[in-house]
């Protein structure tokens, strides 16, 4: 790019922080228009609930506020790019979306969209673009050097569907060829295609793997969704549930994310979750308890009540068994069929002991965005290093907390 050309598009990131959203919305409605097949492609929950245009804008913006300097960015590169191959996102969606963006610059815009803005920001995202792909090709070559590895969509069959909760059910998936599974990190992800009648469409809907490598399958834990009217993740995650049952084949794309244990690292680990967002966390302590690890390990997590707590029992049998693990469990209502090890009310760090905030600790938080930023508002305040803490939000990343 020319200087001339960075700085047109730096000039465009007050508009972009204003009107971003609205930039977004009307490219998705402009893509989706011309090219519906990528409506099997997208999660179209995202786009129902505004999170997908939220996140793009969010990402152009930073683009463009370090156009000249993209390299800063890598985090969130390596972050979107984990999503994308586990969506088997391609070079060529790489010049579908880039023409439906300068489009819609040019059609939100108006007379501002001179030919010399719309020519820098064609060229600025041809780089996004060729950092984007240029990155997920690795990433993809890394996928299949693994034993059993592969990329894209391979068919797995149910062999187990087991209920953990009133609301959380899990799905052992093992691969239809009889062999091995690639291992993974603790705390990735994998992604699941269905095909939902309700929008007559192939839907991709990731879920983390809830269980330690094992070379033989991915266990998935899934929560299903209350309501009528659900968005279509809901829709993927309630059909797992009423509609996919043991022995059915499902398709599954290959380990992802970065959001991932610290399994080098010898420092005590804390484990805070909300819901389902236990899920990978679940993962990184059964690997740390399956591998004879001594870090002192501490899980806190909380639900709405006993009911609905998943995975209670085998918490309560790794802390039976392993003196190095603590448990603190947290009731937002009260049932009468709750133990007396527990806490009443939301999770509170504070009720915890000044021990929980000990500085040489590592956290791991899962949960919705709001319980995220909490807990790690909380911590900085204890004077917690931030480098320290690691989240995952669920769905496309909006939280700007780093």
């Amino acid at each position: 790019m020319t200087n001339k050309q960075k700085e047109l598009v730096k000039a465009t990131v007050p508009v972009l922080r204003e009107h971003g959203v609205l930039l977004t919305t009307h490219f998705y409605k402009r893509m989706f228009t011309h090219n519906p097949e990528l409506k099997n492609v997208f999660n179209m929950g995202n786009q129902q609930n505004s999170k997908q245009q939220t996140a793009l804008a969010m990402a152009v913006l930073a683009y463009a506020e370090h156009i000249e300097n993209p390299a800063v960015l890598m985090p969130v590169v390596d972050g979107i790019g984990q999503k994308h191959i586990s969506l088997d996102i391609r070079p060529e969606h790489y010049a579908i979306v880039g023409g439906h963006l300068i489009a819609s610059i040019s059609e939100v815009l108006g007379d501002a969209a001179t030919p010399e803005l719309l020519e820098a920001w064609t060229v600025a995202y041809n780089q996004l673009a060729a950092i984007m792909s240029g990155h997920e090709s690795k990433l993809y070559a890394k996928q299949v050097e693994k034993k059993g590895g592969w990329t894209g969509w391979r068919p797995f069959v149910v062999k187990e569907k087991v209920k953990e909760s009133a609301e959380i059910t899990s799905f052992y998936l093992y691969p239809t060829h009889g062999g091995e599974v690639p291992d993974f990190t603790p705390g990735q992800f994998l992604s699941v295609r269905l095909f939902l009648p309700e929008l007559n469409l192939l839907q991709p809907r990731q879920y983390s793997i809830s269980s330690a490598p094992n070379g033989e399958y991915y266990r998935i834990s899934v929560k299903r969704e209350a309501g009528t009217h659900l968005l279509a993740d809901g829709m993927i995650s309630n059909r797992l549930h009423n509609f996919v049952n043991e022995g059915d084949i499902i398709e599954v794309s290959a380990p992802a994310g970065g959001f991932v244990l610290n399994a080098d690292s010898d420092r005590p680990v804390v484990f805070i979750s909300g819901g389902v967002g236990q899920t990978p966390l679940m993962s990184m302590l059964e690997s740390l308890v399956e591998s004879g690890s001594k870090r002192p390990k501490t899980w806190i997590h909380g639900c709405r009540d006993n009911n609905v707590h998943a995975f209670k029992e085998m918490i309560e049998y790794w802390e039976s068994k392993n003196a190095d693990v603590k448990k603190h469990i947290f009731y937002s209502e009260v049932t009468g069929e709750e133990s007396a090890d527990w806490y009443n009310g939301w999770v509170d760090l504070n009720q915890l002991g000044d021990e929980i905030f000990a500085h040489e600790t590592e956290y791991y938080i899962c949960g919705p965005a709001g319980f995220i930023e909490l807990h790690y508002r909380e911590l900085l305040s204890k004077g917690i290093d931030k480098q320290l803490i690691h989240f995952e939000e669920f769905g496309p990343q909006t939280l700007q907390l780093n």
